[in-house]
C-alpha cells in the first residue's frame, strides 16, 4: 500500500491494545503484520505492567502510553502503529492517544475508535463488511485521515472490527495466548 505521497509502505505494522485490571495493573498486547492489511501476521507479544497511573479524564495517554512503550520494547521496530481510540480529538488537531504516541515514538499512528467522540467531527467513518455502525478513524505523524481510513477499510477480516484488532484486544484481555509466529 502506498501512503499519501505515493511512497510504498513496506515496514512492519503494529496494532496495540491495553487492558486494565481491578488491582492497578495492566496488560499491553501487540500484533505485528507484514503490511497495513495485516494479511500475514509476523509477531505477537504481551507485556504485564504491574503498576499503572490512575485514570485522569482528558489525559488517557498518561496511563496508556507507558504500557504501549513496554510492549513495543519487546518487539521488532514497526513503521506504523494502530491504536484503539482517537489520534486527534478535533479538527484543530487536539492530541488524543494516537498523536501522543506518534510524537513519543516517532512513527505514524492510526487511531480506530468504535464510538463517536463529540468533538471529533473530522474522523472518517469507515463501514466494513455488513456492519451498519462505522468505525471512526483519525491519524497522526504525517499521514492523512483519508489514507488511514483506506488502511482500516483494507484490513483483513469480514466484520466491522478488523481481525487484528479483535486479536490484539483478546490478547490484552488474556482471553488467548500469543501464538508463535515468524519472528
Amino acid at each position: 500500500m502506498t501512503d499519501d505521497d505515493g511512497v510504498e509502505f513496506t515496514d512492519p505494522v503494529g496494532a496495540v491494545d491495553v487492558h486494565y485490571d481491578d488491582h492497578g495493573a495492566a496488560r499491553a498486547a501487540l500484533v505485528v503484520g507484514d503490511d497495513p492489511s495485516f494479511s500475514t501476521l509476523l509477531f505477537e507479544h504481551v507485556a504485564d505492567i504491574l503498576e499503572v497511573a490512575p485514570y485522569e479524564p482528558g489525559a488517557l495517554y498518561k496511563r496508556e502510553l507507558p504500557c504501549i512503550r513496554a510492549v513495543l520494547e519487546l518487539a521488532p521496530r514497526v513503521g506504523l502503529l494502530i491504536v484503539d481510540g482517537y489520534a486527534t480529538l478535533d479538527p484543530q488537531g487536539r492530541p488524543g492517544l494516537g498523536l501522543h504516541a506518534a510524537r513519543a515514538l516517532g512513527i505514524p499512528v492510526i487511531g480506530v475508535a468504535k464510538t463517536p467522540f463529540r468533538t471529533a467531527t473530522h474522523a472518517v467513518q469507515v463501514i466494513r463488511g455488513s456492519a451498519t455502525r462505522p468505525l471512526y478513524v483519525t491519524a497522526a505523524g504525517g499521514i492523512s485521515d483519508a489514507w488511514a481510513a483506506a488502511v482500516v477499510a483494507s484490513m483483513s477480516g469480514p466484520h466491522r472490527i478488523p481481525t487484528v484488532l479483535k486479536r490484539v484486544d483478546s490478547l490484552a484481555r488474556g482471553l488467548v495466548s500469543p501464538s508463535k509466529l515468524l519472528l
